[in-house]
């Protein structure tokens, strides 16, 4: 499974990208206003970091809208992907855009039904939202599960990007349902090395070698 940064900070996407551990980025209009920088200059930095997809959110509503920033997002790196909100206008921007050879990214997915039409539409990747329905109640792991039965069934050309991580368990659960991809907050990185036993086992070691040297 690969593992995409959902984060526009530069400094962090340099940090674990050293791991061997960036298969891609994810943004959005929030995550760049954070940054508090040009919404173009950072892609094409990201764009230059990372050698996987770079997903940069289109801002427009309707599909003329979209399908002119999609455009032009297009032309800054060879490895951008344009993100689309699932809607009407978004589904018929994203058929466009994929007879064009425009990658896309349809975001904000919560039913098996609006992933299944952004598939039939074209679309590249597709983003089922994993915190965001738990927080409704809703088994965002059926949901998982099930896109990628379809894809399986059919043979969509289209990846899962599992969004909304917000825990280690997330990953994992996305991982063994089949998931492509998730997408991941860079604080999140930490927690997902980390075990108290690792930490002790380290510490045993070395106080063992301690030991060992003494005699």
């Amino acid at each position: 499974m690969k593992f995409f940064l959902d984060t526009a900070n530069v400094e962090d996407i340099k940090k674990i990208n050293d791991l061997g551990l960036v298969d891609g980025v994810t943004t959005n209009p929030t995550i760049i206003a954070k940054e508090g920088r040009d919404f173009e200059e950072v892609i094409k930095e990201i764009c230059s970091i990372v050698d996987g997809p770079v997903s940069a959110e289109v801002i427009g509503l309707t599909a003329e809208e979209m399908v002119s920033e999609a455009r032009t997002i297009s032309k800054w790196a060879d490895n951008v992907v344009v993100k689309i909100p699932m809607t009407e206008d978004g589904l018929k921007a994203v058929h466009i855009l994929s007879k064009e050879g425009i990658k896309t990214n349809v975001t904000l997915i919560f039913t098996v039904s609006q992933g299944l039409m952004a598939m039939k539409a074209g679309a590249t990747f597709i983003s089922p939202f994993v915190g965001r329905l738990e927080d409704i109640g809703v088994n965002a792991n059926e949901l998982i599960e099930s896109l990628r039965d379809l894809i399986d069934m059919y043979g969509f050309d289209t990846e899962i990007i599992a969004a909304s991580i917000r825990n280690t368990t997330h990953v994992e659960n996305v991982a063994l349902l089949g998931a492509h991809i998730a997408t991941i907050p860079s604080n999140l990185f930490p927690s997902m090395m980390k075990h108290t036993l690792t930490d002790s086992g380290i510490a045993t070691f070395l106080k063992d070698w301690e030991a060992f040297k003494s005699n």
